[in-house]
């Protein structure tokens, strides 16, 4: 029988959560000294492999192990982030999904989300250099100290952007590094939502499972502040991902957000075959004229997905009748594809 495993961090509990329910066995590949959760939520983790570091999983004794037991990954951010694109694709053990996908979420190289996006003629933020900033916009870059995040801030013009580049950089937050990798897209003022999509190969469909938005620090708080306030704190709020909460969207909305999930999937089958296999994540903003508009793509389960762990997400229930995680929605594909004798199609 097939086990389910994944690095533990982002999404793993609503992966392995899902798994038990489905009936399968699960193996947390944890880092010492961030495994507590991992032992503490005994029902969901039946094995525990403790790692001085996450990239010991690439090694020849960790593989073969998951091997022996006939084990599969499910590929999260932190996955990629810390074992890295070439390390992942080169791996021996299984994995569910196509894992060449995870390099596309990057922005820059030859192989990024604008151009997916641009592939499946999705509108999405336009791009300015340093020098040619004519409007509001929103900075993406790695913080100094936290690499393995993204850093973010917030400019209205030209000698904004500058001001707030020199004091990040002054203050250590930023450094040539970070710059050197900078991205600034334009801000498209609008409600922002993590559209959560699920493509089976063995249903022959691309799902809408759930939505979430982002909790923030300090921002969350920082922009409730009055505006007199706001200003006298004369800071930059970081926006710094802590955490998830549901959401729905308006339901004339889905007809689009279906057009543009079926666009995606049709572009990443085209730009690296098989394309996309199970969850994937379009991050958006819906303008004041209910325009869509994808800032950012995670071509894998997403990170807000743990917001509906143990109670299930309100559109999956319009699939199977009873309201599941995207984490139990991974397993029942598993189970679909060796109950059909169809593994090839989502395991590789």
């Amino acid at each position: 029988m097939i086990k389910i495993s994944a690095l533990a961090s982002h999404s793993a509990l609503d992966v392995f959560d899902g798994a038990k329910d489905e009936g399968f066995s699960t193996i947390a590949l944890c880092k010492k000294g961030r495994e507590r959760p991992y032992l503490e939520f005994k029902r969901i983790v039946d094995e525990c492999i403790l790692l001085n570091d996450f990239k010991e999983i690439q090694s020849e004794s960790i593989q073969q192990k998951l091997i022996s037991e006939n084990a599969i990954i499910v590929p999260n951010r932190s996955l990629a982030v810390y074992v890295g694109y070439d390390n992942l694709e080169n791996m021996k053990v299984k994995f569910f999904g196509n894992r060449k996908m995870l390099r596309w979420e990057e922005r820059k190289g030859e192989k990024n989300y604008y151009k997916l996006l641009d592939e499946a003629k999705i509108r999405r933020p336009r791009i300015y250099t340093p020098d040619n900033i004519d409007s509001a916009v929103i900075v993406k870059l790695p913080e100094s100290k936290r690499r393995v995040e993204r850093g973010f801030f917030f400019a209205k013009n030209k000698e904004d952007f500058d001001k707030k580049l020199e004091e990040l950089e002054k203050d250590g937050i930023i450094d040539e590094e970070s710059i050197k990798e900078m991205v600034i897209e334009e801000f498209i003022l609008g409600a922002y939502f993590n559209v959560n999509y699920f493509y089976s190969p063995i249903f022959n469909r691309t799902e809408i499972i759930s939505i979430d938005r982002r909790i923030q620090s300090d921002w969350d708080e920082f922009y409730k502040l009055p505006a007199d306030i706001q200003l006298s704190l004369n800071r930059t709020p970081r926006l710094i991902e802590v955490g998830h909460e549901p959401a729905t969207i308006r339901e004339s909305l889905l007809e689009k957000l279906f057009e543009i999930g079926y666009a995606f999937v049709e572009a990443t089958q085209k730009l690296e075959p098989p394309g996309i296999i199970g969850p994937f994540t379009l991050q958006l903003s819906v303008t004041p004229d209910l325009d869509i508009v994808v800032f950012d793509v995670a071509p894998r389960i997403g990170g807000g997905t743990n917001a509906y762990m143990g109670i299930g997400s309100q559109y999956s229930k319009l699939y199977f009748g009873k309201p599941i995680s995207l984490g139990r929605r991974i397993a029942i594909e598993i189970k679909e594809a060796i109950n059909r004798s169809l593994e090839e199609k989502v395991i590789f």
